[in-house]
């Protein structure tokens, strides 16, 4: 997780020492300011293991815990996931936890909320291309030969395209790249890469507005995001932009060998949602 300061008398010994003068303001910010510090997370590979089955995905067993810990202690905890909200909250077991009354779940990239002190989830209506995309979307991957195991995971406001379980998964996934974009741009729809995934969702919202939104509404002085996959790449940006507005950050990969885009923006990288849980119980640790 990077080098350690030695000084066991201080608490703040324990964090690693990010790799960037950006990640070290930024950690320095969240350490002298906590009231005033968001902690956003990615949910699957940053939280919770990847797993091939994603309904199988759980929060690393020490993240709640660890969370309720940390959560009294700053201004907020956000989880900001691609799954739906409800999802996210029901394999994190986020719901009913002593000191995590006031978290939230930001699903479907920001398109719904969960709010623990209410337990429900607000969202717009459906975008009307996901349902056409249902509709079509068996027939489409027949017609252009998807790999055996290539499977589709209904996620109700978006759907996602998985080759994982496929023979070679990523001869799978590159030859749907192109076919599922122009099947979704047909339906006024995107494709989000991720992880021997594809996932075809509305455009106008990703985890970089949603988060930009909660910071700016938080009115947080700093900011620390940590995740693993393409999908975060927009949050990396939109903390690299609040920097550029004046409010310190602090990226954190949880690491993979699969996604090296994020590694390489990252001011730190720590060994997957072992390691994130790791640096969470440190922060809270360190702060009073």
């Amino acid at each position: 997780m990077g080098s350690h300061d030695t000084d066991s008398t201080n608490p703040a010994a324990s964090l690693p020492a990010p790799a960037t003068q950006a990640g070290r303001d930024g950690l320095a910010a969240v350490l002298a300011r906590p009231d005033r510090a968001v902690i956003a997370l990615d949910f699957d590979g940053t939280l919770a293991p990847i797993v091939p089955d994603p309904d199988q995905a759980r929060a690393h067993p020490e993240a709640v815990p660890v969370l309720a810990a940390l959560a009294p202690k700053v201004a907020a905890v956000a989880v900001v996931t691609g799954r739906p909200a409800g999802v996210a909250v029901r394999n994190g077991g986020f719901a009913g936890v002593p000191g995590l009354e006031h978290l939230v779940v930001l699903g479907h990239y920001g398109a719904e909320r969960w709010d623990a002190a209410t337990g429900a989830v607000t969202a717009p209506a459906p975008h009307p291309g996901v349902a056409a995309v249902r509709a079509e979307l068996p027939g489409f991957l027949d017609r252009i030969g998807a790999w055996q195991g290539t499977w589709t995971e209904e996620k109700g406001r978006s759907l996602a395209v998985h080759t994982r379980r496929a023979e070679d998964p990523q001869a799978a996934y590159d030859l749907l790249r192109e076919p599922l974009a122009e099947l979704a741009a047909r339906h006024g729809l995107i494709v989000e890469p991720g992880r021997m995934v594809l996932e075809l969702r509305p455009p106008g919202m990703d985890k970089g507005v949603a988060l930009t939104d909660y910071v700016r509404a938080r009115g947080a002085a700093s900011v620390l995001y940590a995740g693993d996959d393409l999908g975060d790449l927009p949050a990396f940006a939109a903390v690299e932009k609040l920097r550029a507005d004046g409010v310190p950050g602090l990226l954190v990969c949880s690491g993979s060998s699969e996604v090296t885009e994020l590694s390489e923006r990252a001011d730190l990288v720590v060994p997957g949602p072992a390691g994130v849980v790791e640096l969470l119980r440190n922060l809270a640790d360190a702060l009073p």
